[in-house]
């Protein structure tokens, strides 16, 4: 029999790759974004709590009312503003489901995507599987900002998204008030959605404030902002996200996420529900990330990588130019198995797979791992 692949390029996720590579040369895993430390006690008793209690069957489609309010509260103390707890709030299977059901719901065959490059790469691939087109503009180094002229000069007719990603992964970038300026002066008197991933919204450093695409009234009557549990309170494997968006995209997207999820987890909504209570639990994560960031810095000092800039996120761009001509790939590949370290090649990020020798370190990790890592990394 023959399968007609919508995804023909596609194959195995280099996150995947890069871990079962570690697991294989049993090396350190600093390459798939997961912390190696522990979810808060309070929050996994909560599960328990919730369970034990008996609330192990089907929840809203569009997420407990007791969540979605206190998301609501989150928003408006974290960014000023307002929104509807029955219309505009949608839970979903991890940030990336929201993303798959408002790109699947929003871009037909022909509709033209900008995205900004390096991306995270399971864009590119639900963009092609709906049949849009993937227009992507490159970040300039070394800050890896957005190029606004670029952008302006690719929108047309055609266009029907433009995705941002702030803190951006892989480069730890972030997006200014600014540029929402601009991007709503590009997009004002379109058919322009703009999709904002800001799933490490509360992982900022320096004393930066994270510009959510919430603040910014205009932009938020066409916008989808997606977010993420389970990266901000070190769960990546429950796979809870959720969705913001004025009613009358909302109201299109929820019937696409009904039939590609319907609903997730319900004892894990309820004391997240819970757990959000206590602003603490989220607004010292940038605190306790960037003594993540710092120490591993500081750590790696006396090596020959040369470390850019991280203003978000958990992960740490180092540059090996110094060290060795080998492609990205092949350098990651390399460290794993005769050093015993993985990361992420940064080229897998890039449509053309440009390399500028620079590999992705994640620090989302406990001190002892940090440690062994830059052991390495310096012993080079």
């Amino acid at each position: 029999m023959h399968i007609n692949s919508k995804l023909p390029n596609v194959g195995a996720t280099i996150f995947a790759t890069m871990s079962k590579m570690a697991k294989d040369y049993n090396a350190l895993n600093l390459s798939q974004g997961f912390p190696d430390f522990p979810v808060s006690p309070e929050l996994i008793e909560g599960v328990h709590h919730y369970m034990k209690a008996g609330f192990n069957q089907y929840p809203p489609m569009t997420g407990m009312p007791q969540l979605r309010e206190r998301i609501a509260d989150k928003i408006e103390k974290s960014f000023g503003a307002k929104v509807n707890v029955e219309t505009e709030i949608t839970l979903t299977a991890g940030a990336i489901e929201a993303i798959n059901a408002t790109i699947t719901t929003l871009v037909s065959k022909g509709d033209e995507v900008i995205m900004m490059v390096p991306a995270y790469d399971a864009y590119d691939p639900i963009i092609t599987q709906n049949g849009g087109i993937t227009i992507p503009i490159a970040l300039t180094q070394p800050h890896f900002a957005i190029d606004l002229d670029t952008v302006r000069e690719k929108v047309n007719a055609k266009t029907r998204m433009i995705i941002i990603n702030s803190p951006h992964n892989p480069t730890g970038a972030m997006i200014d008030a600014g540029d929402l300026s601009i991007l709503a002066e590009i997009t004002r008197d379109t058919n322009i959605i703009v999709l904002s991933d800001e799933v490490y919204e509360h992982i900022v450093f320096d004393g930066r404030a994270h510009e959510s695409i919430l603040k910014h009234e205009e932009l938020r009557q066409r916008s989808v902002a997606t977010f993420s549990f389970g990266k901000t309170f070190h769960a990546t494997g429950w796979r809870i996200g959720y969705m913001v968006a004025p009613d009358w995209i909302t109201a299109e997207v929820r019937k696409v996420h009904q039939y590609m999820a319907f609903a997730v987890h319900t004892p894990s909504q309820l004391a997240i529900a819970d757990y959000l209570e206590d602003a603490d639990h989220y607004n010292n994560l940038g605190a306790f990330y960037q003594q993540k960031r710092d120490l591993f810095l500081d750590l790696i000092k006396g090596s020959r990588f040369e470390s850019l800039p991280s203003n978000g996120t958990y992960f740490q761009l180092l540059s090996y130019k110094n060290i060795s001509e080998k492609p990205d790939l092949e350098m990651a590949e390399w460290l794993t198995k005769e050093k015993g370290i993985a990361s992420i090649p940064i080229s897998v990020f890039y449509d053309t797979k440009e390399d500028n020798r620079m590999l992705r370190f994640c620090f989302a990790k406990s001190e002892e791992t940090l440690t062994k890592a830059a052991e390495i990394l310096c012993a080079i």
